[in-house]
């Protein structure tokens, strides 16, 4: 699956931040590589390293896997309805209200990971079915204009990003 062209999202340093990826790398490839590592970390963390937060008012680890679910969630939801030519604009969502609210904070990391392994389950089958007419399709969502494709790598793009905050913050 190809990166989306630049008329395919918002010209903002938030999008171009989650659609940083070299010419030639596979969405799929990506989406499996990032997922095996992610399980691979939480499942090697010590006892109580899940709790750890690197910094005061920061999400803890199992918080921050929380996150990557719920967004992966609202992403997968928004790539299906833009390519089945939703025309209403699809809303943002506030990740710190999300957070507040999940109380992944008192669930057991290894409940978390097992969230964490069938949403990317269920995303990467959802992506697999699209067709060429469903990956360009245009929507709205967040207020701004946006291609399926694009939301696509943005999962990627936003879990590479926390990966690298992972391994920066939480781990070094």
């Amino acid at each position: 699956m190809q990166l989306p062209a630049s008329y395919e999202f918002p010209n903002a340093p938030y999008f171009a931040e989650y659609l940083n990826f070299e010419a030639g790398e596979n969405l799929f490839e990506v989406l499996k590589n990032q997922s095996e590592e992610m399980i691979a970390l939480y499942a090697n963390l010590q006892k109580g390293q899940a709790e750890f937060a690197y910094a005061e008012g920061k999400w803890s680890l199992k918080g921050l896997l929380g996150h990557i679910v719920d967004s992966e969630r609202i992403f997968s939801y928004r790539v299906l309805a833009i390519s089945r030519g939703e025309k209403n604009a699809l809303p943002g969502f506030d990740e710190n209200e999300y957070q507040a609210a999940s109380e992944y904070e008192t669930q057991d990391a290894a409940a978390i990971l097992a969230q964490y392994k069938a949403t990317r389950e269920a995303t990467t089958l959802l992506l697999h079915s699209f067709s060429t007419k469903q990956w360009n399709q245009m929507g709205q969502a967040n207020g701004k204009s946006i291609s399926a494709r694009a939301l696509a790598w943005m999962i990627a793009g936003h879990e590479k990003h926390h990966l690298r905050i992972i391994n920066e913050r939480y781990l070094a």
